[in-house]
């Protein structure tokens, strides 16, 4: 095996690289200096992040790359010839880390560091859960304290806004309260055996999620706030550029395009169960089509039409689905007779019957126009709903500013289902654990968005926008352009919010 030394490169073994032997050859036994480094009160936590990418700040390269514990900064190498060497002689810092088998070291001597309160730094670098700490993540509401003196409640932190990837924010937020997903990603050997082909970037975007949920979760952060900056590299990666960190994009096309792209990284395939995604929020509907000739036609041309096949029966087909996409009533045009544009409201129950198997609607098309009513046929642990706000016409993009009136509580989705269908779901009651809202005007680099969410240890909710964090009444998440919401079912018995937890789907 070679070291990278930044300059040049020398043949080392691997037992040798791994134990961190000087270059000089192998010594008998330990360092007697492992353990009795004296340079470790030179180590400045407050000024180590391991959110940015593991890359040397010098070379750019992203291998063998040491983390100075003095500064935070990133350099590649710790042989003679190497970056991090140079960084510990003119500088004087002498403790790093090696970010790939977390081992720690002193330079220039070259030596490995054995230290027992360097934990914290490990876990911080990559935080590991055991499901009796996950099943206590629910039902506790105790607030840590980083290194800074901040306090925060672990799965509420804010994320960094790089610069225009608000949008990204509040979806991986949101996804971070998703009981079953959390979990899965808690630990990672959950999904680090899956098999992907040579050379498959995709799985990176499995990877980073996982990480920056084990960040979100982190009970024993040094900062009260993450960086979601490897997430977001990897998915304008994965995205191949469709998705920028630099310029505001919508968040239910993100949604869309991340939960599809986290189903196929994990192998997923049509059936209901198999992976962690469509287990989660994949239900299934009805379709049923039927074609309507266009309005210019004449009466002769209109009979000659429905005489054939294709427009006088009903065609069904049965679809998977992800979300649910609700529509809003047009807004009035014209002020109120006193002259005030009074924003208008509908009730959630209003929007949700478009999946009553019974309302149709209808689809135009270049030619003819279809159609269609949508039956659901299986609810999934957790809905999306999804609010169509933004409408393009030749000109514009439109926004439709309606408020949705609905419950916190106890939304009841069997109203939507056949009595069949109703009978066998042992419970068709939903909560809701997320609320995305867009604020402001339509169009590319126009609005912002943020997020409210319930942490269920103290039954609380709290606003997240970037890097605020504060808690709201939950009077007044009605009150808001909702865009996309969670909803998660209620256990037959369960009470709202009870925070019982769920078992890691496997």
């Amino acid at each position: 095996m070679e070291e990278e030394n930044g300059g040049g490169s020398r043949k080392r073994t691997i037992s040798e690289v791994e134990d961190g032997v000087p270059e000089g050859g192998r010594s008998s036994g330990i360092d007697k200096r492992s353990r009795n480094c004296p340079y470790l009160d030179t180590i400045n936590r407050s000024l180590l992040d391991f959110d940015f990418e593991k890359l040397c700040s010098v070379s750019l390269s992203h291998l063998n790359v040491y983390a100075c514990l003095v500064c935070g900064k990133y350099f590649q190498g710790r042989g003679i010839k190497s970056h991090a060497y140079t960084h510990s002689v003119q500088d004087g810092h002498h403790v790093f880390l090696n970010l790939g088998t977390k081992k720690f070291y002193c330079l220039p001597d070259n030596y490995q560091i054995i230290d027992q309160s360097l934990e914290d730094i490990v876990y911080v670098l990559n935080p590991t859960f055991l499901p009796q700490h996950i099943s206590q993540l629910d039902v506790t509401a105790k607030m840590s304290r980083a290194y800074d003196g901040t306090t925060y409640l672990p799965g509420i932190v804010g994320l960094n806004n790089i610069k225009a990837n608000d949008y990204c924010n509040v979806v991986l937020q949101a996804l971070s309260h998703v009981i079953p997903l959390r979990n899965y990603f808690l630990r990672e050997e959950n999904y680090k055996h899956i098999r992907r082909p040579p050379g498959d970037q995709m799985f990176l975007l499995v990877q980073r999620f996982g990480e920056l949920i084990r960040k979100l979760w982190n009970p024993r952060n040094f900062k009260a706030h993450v960086s979601p900056h490897e997430m977001l590299q990897a998915v304008v990666l994965c995205s191949k550029k469709r998705f920028q960190i630099t310029e505001q994009g919508d968040c239910v096309e993100f949604l869309s395009w991340f939960l599809n792209a986290m189903h196929l990284s994990l192998n997923g395939t049509k059936k209901l169960s198999s992976s962690i995604i469509s287990k989660t929020f994949r239900g299934k509907m009805k379709v049923y089509s039927r074609k309507i000739p266009p309005v210019d036609m004449t009466e002769e041309e209109k009979a000659k039409l429905l005489e054939t096949d294709e427009f006088t029966s009903e065609t069904m087909e049965e679809i998977p689905f992800t979300y649910l996409t609700c529509d809003l009533p047009p807004p009035p045009l014209y002020p109120d007779e006193m002259r005030e544009n009074i924003i208008p409201q509908v009730p959630i129950f209003s929007i949700l019957n478009k999946f009553n198997g019974i309302i149709e609607k209808e689809y135009k098309t270049a030619k003819f126009s279809t159609m269609r009513r949508f039956e659901l046929t299986n609810l999934p642990p957790y809905i999306i709903l999804c609010i169509k706000r933004f409408t393009k016409n030749f000109f514009i993009l439109e926004k439709n500013r309606t408020i949705v009136n609905f419950p916190v509580k106890g939304i009841d989705f069997g109203e939507l289902l056949s009595p069949e269908v109703r009978a066998k779901h042992p419970s068709t009651v939903y909560d809701l654990v997320a609320n995305v809202i867009h604020d402001g005007e339509p169009g590319p680099g126009n609005g912002t968005y943020r997020i409210h969410v319930l942490h269920r240890g103290s039954g609380k909710w709290y606003e997240l926008q970037d890097l605020h964090v504060a808690d709201i009444l939950p009077q007044m998440i009605t009150l808001s352009e909702s865009y996309v919401q969670i909803y998660q079912r209620r256990e037959p018995g369960e009470s709202a919010h009870s925070g019982k937890y769920e078992k890691i789907l496997k």
